[in-house]
């Protein structure tokens, strides 16, 4: 439980270390910095007593969700940076805590405008997790067997990216990236003897990291307040090795995050990813959650 509630521990302080940063920000003449950040925690609960005909697992599950974003922008140079992290577990009665979700990605883009909707860019992005996640067997004996199968760094993709950006709108931007250096870190030499296909995430067995100079990138965002209080975040990412440039060993990733304000700081959250990697599994891969907690939001610009 104690790895389980770290991970919480460690997003609900990072609140603290960013609006820290942000107070002591000082910026240039002349330039103009636009920021963004929200903050969530979710809580779910549900008993039954011992004599309830109709079923049920008394189970408590706890999330928080962070997402801050601040803009530079000077005549034709930008400066984009963004932070998303999401942690949640959840306890079933008799299996203990497990996982619900399991993300850090962070992301820095340097762009110089050569349209009015198009820049090129130089950026790099870093994916990875919080904490181990497992693989769980039903034991011939009873009970079950936990596997990791997961952990920080094991992945975590950091990748390199040189190309053009179209930007129409403040909601929409799309990366074109043809030259998109990718490493892949696995620091658990033997996660694949737990996997169920013995593999390691495309890091050959035995080593801790893979080197994909040849590839491309494809990032897409659209972020839209749908009403004044319903915001949908959304973001796709394609990853081809020209290498092996085919159809099914292309990479993608789709995150979804849908909220809706019930009050000022009452939120409701619907949270899906969906990922498809050669190198994992021959399949897609769904995750979904949804939750209701509490949530706030903070934006503007500072010009000085």
């Amino acid at each position: 439980m104690k790895k389980y509630m770290m991970g919480i521990l460690v997003v609900c302080l990072l609140p603290l270390m960013l609006k820290a940063q942000v107070l002591t920000t000082v910026a240039p003449a002349d330039t103009l910095w636009k920021k963004s950040f929200s903050f969530g925690i979710n809580f779910n609960q549900a008993s039954f007593s011992g004599n309830w005909f109709g079923g049920g697992v008394n189970s408590i599950a706890l999330s928080s969700l962070l997402n801050a974003q601040a803009r530079y922008k000077k005549d034709k140079w930008s400066w984009d940076n963004q932070a998303d992290f999401l942690y949640g577990v959840i306890n079933n009665n008799g299996q203990g805590y497990r996982k619900s979700q399991d993300r850090i990605y962070l992301d820095s883009k340097v762009g110089y405008d050569i349209s009015e909707f198009w820049n090129a860019f130089f950026s790099a992005n870093f994916l990875t997790q919080f904490a181990p996640g497992y693989r769980y067997v039903d034991l011939p004996t009873g009970g079950e067997d936990a596997l990791k199968i997961s952990d920080f760094l094991a992945p975590g993709f950091l990748t390199f990216s040189i190309g053009f950006e179209y930007v129409p709108n403040d909601n929409f931007s799309l990366r074109l990236s043809p030259f998109s250096p990718r490493f892949t870190f696995v620091t658990d030499t033997e996660l694949y003897l737990n996997t169920e296909n013995n593999t390691n995430y495309g890091v050959e067995i035995g080593e801790t990291l893979r080197t994909e100079w040849l590839a491309a990138q494809i990032v897409a965002e659209w972020n839209k307040n749908i009403t004044e209080t319903i915001s949908l975040q959304t973001r796709y990412m394609l990853f081809a090795n020209y290498e092996n440039l085919n159809f099914e060993e292309i990479d993608h990733r789709l995150d979804v995050m849908l909220n809706a304000k019930l009050t000022n700081y009452i939120n409701l959250s619907l949270s899906g990813i969906m990922i498809y990697d050669y190198d994992q599994v021959d399949e897609i891969q769904v995750s979904q959650l949804l939750g209701i907690g509490i949530l706030f939001q903070a934006e503007g610009a500072v010009v000085k």
